[in-house]
């Protein structure tokens, strides 16, 4: 299959360029930036050189690539409110498209113009997207041909939380979220607070109180457990590169039983290869998940308080964004759901 990148040149789009490159079914064809048209592929990421890929980054208009004939599918690498200006003539040339953005994972367009103070994005494809996170959703190009890929911070908190809230384990409410992410989650555009003078030997929170992806977390947990979930998000930048991890903290409904947790866990997550759960005593760890499309998980049962306390990591560029994109895709083509992942 042809696919492109539309936004190849930033931190998740590269991350894309390198997988699928590897992809055993993917015949990349197409790679886009409008900073760095004309250069060739292999100048701007040295490590593909030697790959044998001839692609130089091109700019067509959303509607050139509506047109594109030879290509069949498009990873949207775009930020938020650009990524719906080429989605929209992508679908109506036919084409499939994998939105890494925030345009069409929220259906509430009162919640959305809330987080992101802007315009609700072609609210004509917000109820036909697919939200695609694998784990917990039924992903077909049959229900939709608009997949929207979750964020990094709603994947390292939804795949803990969905089964346990689904099936009653854990409160709906009191539930309390630190999540600690790497450098590279704040994108590649140049920032004064993403200096390394700024960021190195230096933690610290930001987004406070409401983070534009608690719009998403909730929404979906909400969707997932059939109540209304509210919870206090706390993100956190540091110094790292890459890597994600979030601790929550929540009410236990009833007696406290860490191996019912897991149970829990291992019958949701049966044959699902990049949800990995931990045994006790064990934490999960950045260092461990960097590079992989895995989460690690834990749950630790704390008696004095009676509340349950998960972790989990991930590498917020591959499970937390471009893996995890490449991972709906395999599903929906009929793809061993690990073709070109690890």
């Amino acid at each position: 299959m042809n696919v492109g990148i539309i936004g190849a040149s930033g931190y998740t789009g590269r991350e894309l360029v390198s997988m699928l490159s590897d992809h055993p079914h993917v015949n990349l064809s197409m790679i886009t930036s409008r900073a760095l048209q004309g250069k060739s592929l292999s100048s701007q990421i040295p490590k593909l050189r030697g790959k044998g890929i001839d692609l130089e980054f091109q700019n067509p208009s959303p509607e050139e690539l509506g047109k594109e004939n030879s290509i069949d599918l498009f990873f949207l690498a775009l930020p938020h409110g650009t990524a719906s200006e080429y989605a929209i003539p992508l679908l109506q040339g036919g084409k499939k498209v994998v939105d890494l953005s925030a345009d069409f994972r929220i259906r509430s367009k009162d919640t959305y113009e809330e987080y992101y103070e802007s315009p609700y994005p072609a609210p004509e494809w917000q109820e036909k997207a697919q939200y695609a996170l694998p784990e917990l959703h039924e992903l077909s190009w049959e229900i939709s041909s608009l997949l929207a890929s979750p964020g990094c911070y709603p994947t390292s908190i939804l795949i803990p939380l969905a089964p346990l809230l689904k099936n009653k384990l854990v409160s709906t409410s009191e539930i309390v979220v630190n999540s600690m992410s790497g450098v590279s989650g704040a994108g590649r555009t140049p920032s004064e607070k993403l200096l390394f003078c700024e960021r190195n030997e230096s933690s610290g929170a930001y987004g406070l109180p409401k983070h534009r992806h608690l719009s998403e977390i909730e929404e979906q947990l909400s969707v997932l457990s059939d109540r209304k979930v509210i919870l206090s998000f706390h993100p956190h930048l540091i110094p790292l590169t890459r890597g994600l991890h979030s601790t929550i903290s929540i009410p236990c409904m009833g007696k406290l039983d860490r191996q019912e947790i897991i149970s829990c866990w291992n019958e949701f997550y049966q044959g699902r290869e990049f949800v990995h759960i931990l045994d006790e005593n064990e934490f999960p760890e950045t260092a461990q998940v960097v590079g992989t499309n895995r989460v690690d998980l834990s749950v630790h049962a704390d008696s004095r308080t009676n509340r349950y306390v998960l972790c989990s990591a991930e590498d917020n560029l591959i499970k937390g964004a471009g893996g995890q994109a490449i991972q709906a895709m395999n599903i929906c083509q009929g793809y061993k759901e690990n073709s070109g992942l690890s």
